[in-house]
C-alpha cells in the first residue's frame, strides 16, 4: 500500500513538471488540462475515499508551494476533489468505471468542482464577466481535461477472463 502512495507522489511531481512547463506550449486560447486532476481522480478511486482527500490535500499544498499560487486554494480544491471522486471507489464496479467512459465523465464532474473552488477563492478580477470566468476557468477546462482522461480509459488494462 504504501508504495501505491510513493508512486502516486512520484506521478505527480512528474505531471507538476511537465503541466508547468510543456503544457502551455500546447494550450488552446491559455486554457490547459489539468494532469494532476485526472491522477487526482484516478488514485482517489483506486484508493479510497480517505486517502483520495489526503491525496487531495498533499498534491494541492505541494502544487500551491511549487507553482507559487494562493496558498490553500488549490489545496482545498483538490481535497474536495479527492474527498468527491472517493465515493466512485468501489472495488467491485472499479473496472466498469475505467473500462468504460464513465471515468471521463466523474473527471468532468471533478473538474467543474475544482475549478469552481479556484475561481470562487482565486479570482481576483472584478472587471471580468461571470459568464466569461465560467466559460475560461471552468467550461473549457473542463472540457479539455475530460478529453485527455480519454487516455485513462484507453490504455486502462483489461481484464481478461482466461
Amino acid at each position: 500500500m504504501r508504495s501505491r502512495y510513493l508512486w502516486s507522489i512520484i506521478f505527480f511531481f512528474l505531471l507538476l513538471l511537465f503541466q508547468t512547463t510543456i503544457l502551455p506550449i500546447i494550450a488552446i486560447k491559455g486554457v490547459v488540462p489539468d494532469l494532476i486532476l485526472i491522477l487526482l481522480v484516478f488514485y482517489s478511486m483506486q484508493l479510497g475515499q480517505l486517502s483520495g482527500t489526503v491525496l487531495g490535500f498533499v498534491y494541492g499544498f505541494f502544487f500551491d508551494v511549487i507553482t507559487g499560487s494562493l496558498l490553500g486554494t488549490t489545496m482545498l480544491s483538490l481535497t474536495i476533489v479527492g474527498f468527491v471522486a472517493g465515493y466512485f471507489s468501489n472495488e467491485n464496479k472499479r473496472d466498469l468505471y475505467f473500462n468504460n467512459y464513465l471515468f471521463v465523465l466523474i473527471v468532468a464532474m471533478c473538474s467543474i468542482i475544482n475549478s469552481a473552488f479556484n475561481s470562487f477563492f482565486a479570482s481576483i478580477d472584478l472587471n471580468t464577466s461571470v459568464v466569461r470566468l465560467l466559460l475560461n476557468q471552468g467550461i473549457f477546462p473542463t472540457l479539455y481535461t475530460a478529453l485527455i482522461s480519454v487516455l485513462v480509459v484507453v490504455f486502462y488494462p483489461k481484464r481478461s477472463f482466461d
